[in-house]
């Protein structure tokens, strides 16, 4: 029970209150909520939390002097004593074995009374294992198999399998004690350690195993039943093997319901029979002990007759002899119509029956007879073959007769080592029914290990010991002798058992019923554990069951799936099954504790000590051996079912996270990737585009281009590494819940975009950090970014200042300094979406200079995506005058086709020209606009009223321009919009001043921008009287004070954009090389316009500057 301490209130000092101290109880302060396990599941807060129970406290309370300094953190941090009281009044309710009792109270309020277990080792986890493990096989094929294979091969046989039990064993009990193991048992461990998608599947799995382990039991059952008890109590008479295989579906699935019943009903009543069928079995294996001493004294007077050397079927016959004397007289016995075909002594007769005589042998020599040497060595062989006496005498039939009518003994299956490891492996199953009963348990980190190793071992010794006693005592004819017929139809362990063999028949009747009834009851209540995990969307529904928690639902399917191992109607099909399931959950038991040893997490400290990962890793490899030794064709489909389930949960299930193992591997592994990946330098043809793609926030914090990620997916093909960024600007203690919306918004947008990547938002004290912190340090070792996407800024003219244009320079400039290239799209928003599908078009590249290659590299990593996939790569280059442009297409091509690429190779012939009227006025506008920002710092309204007055006076000279132009091929003009203006200068105002300070050498006087309407409209009509000045000099005045830096990059810009939309308007993407930023920082703000001018009148575009190294080579 928890400790109560007294907490005495602290006194309001101001209002001067005299209240009395009031003892508050820490158990009561920290009381948590009654729920009802049978209706959660264990979801991620129980398991990641250091408390036991899950429940969620109230809103506590404290006041008191001796904590005062933790006072504030009492919500989240809760005193050690509330700890330890919880830990103190934990109960844990088993899903497997225990049924609600229900009571119901005056008020008709239901009500669950559960007691706490308090069981030791012995019966809680001991008697339970052994009663799982000896069974149906002990008791109905132990015998066949040592006759089929030998000692020697039964022995191999049985050890392979106890050995794989027993170092699963050892790994579930290092599982098991690491830590309270709750309701689920097997599940919970393999779920837990391996993680939702390996628990969903190995726990289906396991499921599946349990419910056909309940078909091979009722059809143990069965044929217990139909063989031994009651053999005329057959529905069908017709054909024998036909016959018996309807008589066990019709009595199969009646017992099935009649079970299925049993644990709807009551599981209490099944678990009040438990010991009674464990009981059963006991005395079952000390009755053949007790056989086995028996044979030392006195041999059983059971007798097997021989004709040669075959062996007979003794059912219609008592004598082993063809004749008789009765009365002096020799007349036939009732063996004789069998073979001839009248019962006198002059019937004709099968001819192996005249030539051989009848031989009665001893079925059990017994342990001195010495048959152990006949019994050492395996008897396969096809089904229908004669099981016949090698060492005895006989005389072969000349003649084939049809010797399955007669009385002889045959396989009824074909029979070789693999079939028999699958159908005895079953028998050693059942190792998991102590850490199933964990909750039950009073220090299960003690019980489960010391009880299912000893039993383990003890029903080993017993499988191993029966091997050797029955090849040391039993004839093997009688061994091989599946049914007893040979025997008088009674089981052959049966024969050998003391003191008569219906303790065996009886006790391994009530042992197989009693076993299926585990079965049914530990199956629905494990898919109700997967169910209400969620994990598996469309199991939820067997999550539910009746008031008390039965599984009402997961019992039908589970009666379902059992009926079809009912409907096979044989035990040796079914074993293999199961078999398989059983292994495939055994071998990730022993995975899990291998991943976790070798991982040495912090969490895993597991009390048994007795543990190595080789043993783990040595018990996996044998079950998966086992599981191919048994049948390959099941182990591809249980393997195949498993992988399946797999990936259901993977891509469909809930998320969830329960710290496992595979997490940790997926570290450790990612660990030694990244550094192998810093060890050697990145070679040409492993290189890929590394995105970082920078995307900017709306106020909302959604992605304002998502069309953007839809590039960045068409792009990457899922291949390779992508981060998705963006900056906030403030501080992370004020925008940090803006940051976690933001990274949220991000990865919707990136799943809504199929985008597989990382995402990240920082924030920072202005955007030019921001970016400049991610573009530095984005990525981690061997796995950085070496390209930067990004949009083109639009909106960087009608921006009030200058940062988004100087945030575009820098980034430029950055990412060229951090050798990565750089990708800026231009019109994104026009870009194809990953649900459209371009049915024509082309990619156009125009290689202009040689930056690495990647230019040649986008358009095939686009053209793998099913966007682009029809889209057709052409590539443009630009000669110059002195260029041989014949030459360099045959050379171009050449050198296209060794990189493997299918593209259209042109060259496009610039020849020099003068320099158009139109660049010169371009180049004078920026320079002008230019110089305005530089000098003016202006209010909003007063750089409104400026930009409305010059772009009346743009639109008049690019008019007057295009009408001197008239022989001139036609340009692309754009004017100056009103709303796209930026803030500019009077040209006329800055050109005359200039001239003056030229012609006089006066200082200029300081411009007054101190607007007036007066003002503004003497401004205008000034400017209409210069322009008709400069019209009519042609404007060469102005002209001449020209940057002719700026003039020429103008110039490359108009002409090569002339070019561009000559030949690329109508294509769907238009690849150019990215121009860099003027080392000298003066020029950036023309920087903008000339790139501005290169894109001009193109709607897709993507501006390409590589990082400097070669990404693309013609070798292999």
């Amino acid at each position: 029970m928890p400790i109560n301490f007294t907490v005495v209130p602290v006194e309001d000092a101001v209002a001067g209150s005299n209240n009395a101290a009031a003892a508050v109880s820490l158990d009561k302060i920290f009381q948590e909520e009654d729920t009802d396990d049978n209706l959660q599941g264990d979801d991620n807060q129980r398991e990641s939390s250091p408390f036991i129970s899950s429940d969620t406290d109230g809103e506590t309370y404290y006041d008191g002097k001796n904590m005062a300094l933790f006072e504030e953190e009492m919500d989240s941090n809760p005193m050690v004593s509330s700890l330890l009281s919880k830990l103190a009044i934990y109960t844990n309710l088993t899903q497997g074995v225990r049924e609600h009792e229900e009571a119901e109270n005056e008020d008709g309020v239901r009500r669950v009374t559960v007691v706490v277990p308090q069981m030791g080792t012995f019966i809680g986890v001991y008697l339970p294992c052994m009663q799982n493990i000896l069974g149906v096989i002990l008791f109905l094929r132990l015998t066949w198999i040592v006759g089929t294979a030998g000692i020697l091969g039964s022995f191999a046989i049985v050890s392979m399998c106890c050995i794989c039990t027993l170092l699963t064993a050892i790994s579930m009990s290092a599982i098991a004690t690491n830590g309270v193991v709750p309701a689920g048992g097997s599940y919970y461990m393999i779920s837990r350690s391996l993680g939702p998608e390996f628990g969903g599947a190995v726990g289906l799995c396991f499921y599946l195993g349990t419910t056909f382990a309940g078909s091979m039991y009722i059809l143990g059952t069965i044929e217990i039943l139909l063989t031994y008890i009651i053999p005329t109590a057959t529905v069908f008479k017709e054909g024998e093997d036909a016959a018996m295989l309807n008589n066990m579906r019709v009595y199969g699935t009646g017992c099935l319901v009649l079970m299925a019943l049993v644990v709807f009903v009551g599981v209490k009543y099944v678990n009040k029979l438990a010991l009674v069928f464990l009981a059963c079995v006991i005395l079952s294996i000390m009755a053949t002990y007790a056989g086995v001493i028996k044979t030392l004294i006195e041999p059983p007077e059971f007798s097997v007759c021989l004709l040669g050397n075959r062996s007979l079927k003794n059912q219609k016959f008592e004598t082993c002899a063809k004749t008789e004397l009765v009365k002096n007289q020799t007349v036939t016995t009732d063996l004789w119509p069998l073979f001839c075909d009248s019962e006198y002594p002059n019937a004709t007769c099968d001819e192996y029956f005249m030539l051989n005589n009848l031989t009665e042998i001893q079925a059990i020599p017994g342990l001195l007879s010495g048959v152990i040497k006949d019994n050492l060595w395996g008897n396969y062989g096809p089904a229908e073959e004669l099981i016949e006496k090698k060492t005895q005498p006989s005389v072969p039939a000349l003649e084939i007769s049809n010797d399955i009518s007669k009385p002889y003994l045959f396989n009824d299956i074909s029979t070789y080592f693999t079939l028999l490891v699958g159908i005895y492996f079953p028998s050693v199953t059942g190792i998991m029914a102590g850490s199933n009963r964990s909750g039950d348990l009073r220090d299960a980190q003690r019980s489960i290990p010391i009880g299912t190793i000893m039993a383990i071992l003890t029903t080993s010794f017993i499988y191993i010991s029966c091997v050797v006693l029955f090849g040391a005592c039993i004839e093997g004819v009688v061994l091989r002798d599946k049914f007893g017929y040979s025997v008088k139809k009674n089981p052959v362990i049966g024969i050998l058992a003391w003191p008569s063999p219906w303790v065996i028949v009886i006790g391994s009747f009530f042992s197989c019923c009693g076993a299926g009834l585990q079965s049914l009851t530990g199956a629905p209540r494990l898919l109700q554990a997967i169910a209400r995990d969620g994990i598996i969307p469309f199991l939820q529904v067997f999550g539910h069951g009746k008031a008390n928690g039965e599984p009402t639902w997961a019992l039908l399917l589970t009666v379902g799936i059992c009926e079809i191992g009912i409907l096979i109607a044989s035990l040796d099909a079914v074993a293999p099954i199961l078999s398989m399931f059983f292994l495939m959950c055994y071998l990730f038991v022993n995975l899990a504790c291998a991943v976790q040893t070798l991982l040495r997490t912090p969490n895993w400290r597991p009390r048994f000590k007795f543990y190595h990962w080789t043993l783990s890793f040595l018990g996996m490899i044998l079950c998966l051996s086992l599981m191919f030794i048994s049948s390959w064709y099941y182990a591809l489909v249980a393997i195949v079912i498993a992988g399946c389930i797999y990936k259901y949960i993977e891509y469909r299930g809930a998320v969830k996270e329960w710290g496992d193992g595979i997490r940790g591997l997926s570290l450790n592994a990612a660990r030694y990737a990244l550094i192998r990946l810093e060890e050697v330098p990145l070679h040409t043809k492993n290189w890929r585009p590394q995105l970082l793609v920078l995307c900017k926030l709306n106020s909302d914090m959604a992605v304002k281009h998502p069309r953007l990620l839809s590039f960045t997916t068409q792009l990457k093909a899922g291949k390779g590494l992508t981060i998705v960024c963006s900056v906030l600007e403030g501080t992370y203690m004020t925008q940090g819940n803006q940051a976690k919306l933001g990274e949220q918004n991000l990865k919707a947008a990136m799943a809504a975009e199929r985008t597989k990547g990382f995402s990240h938002v920082v924030v920072s004290s202005n955007l030019r950090d921001g970016f400049s912190l991610l573009i530095q340090s984005a990525g981690l070792g061997g796995m950085k970014h070496n390209a930067v996407l990004m949009a083109w800024p639009v909106g960087w003219k009608q921006a009030r200042d200058s940062s988004a244009r100087r945030n575009f320079i820098e980034t430029v400039r950055e990412t060229t300094a951090a050798h990565q290239a750089l990708l800026v799209a231009k019109n994104i928003d026009h870009f194809p979406s990953n649900q459209e599908r371009l049915k024509q078009g082309t990619i156009d590249v125009w290689w202009i200079v040689h930056d690495g290659g990647l230019l040649m590299l986008l358009p095939f990593l686009l053209s793998q995506h099913k966007v682009w996939r029809k889209s057709k790569m052409r590539i443009f280059t630009v000669a110059q005058m002195d260029d041989n442009s014949i030459q360099m297409k045959k050379d171009l091509q050449m050198f296209v086709y060794h990189l493997r690429l299918d593209a259209v190779v042109e060259v496009v012939e610039m020849h020099e020209s003068d320099i158009s009227a139109f660049t010169y006025e371009k180049t004078l506008v920026m320079e002008q606009r230019s110089q305005m920002l530089k000098q003016m710092q202006l209010s909003r309204t007063e750089r409104e009223r400026e930009i409305q007055s010059i772009t009346d006076v743009s639109r008049g000279s690019i008019k007057r321009k295009t009408s001197s132009t008239v022989g001139a091929p036609p340009l692309n003009t754009v004017c100056i919009p009103e709303d796209e203006a930026q803030l500019i200068h009077d040209r006329n105002t800055a050109s005359h001043s200039a001239m003056t300070e030229k012609a006089v050498g006066a200082t200029p006087d300081r411009v007054h921008m101190t607007w007036t309407k007066d003002k503004l409209v003497n401004e205008r009509n000034r400017q209409r009287e210069s322009m008709a000045v400069k019209d009519l000099f042609n404007m060469k005045p102005e002209w001449e004070h020209l940057n002719q830096s700026n003039v020429r990059r103008m110039h490359t810009a108009v002409k090569l954009n002339e070019a561009v939309v000559k030949k690329s308007q109508n294509s769907q993407l238009v690849l150019l090389n990215m121009p860099g930023p003027p080392k000298n920082m003066k020029g950036d703000e023309n920087y903008m316009e000339f790139l501005e001018v290169l894109m001009e009148g193109l709607d897709r575009v993507l501006l390409v500057r590589g990082g400097g190294s070669e990404v693309i080579t013609i070798y292999s």
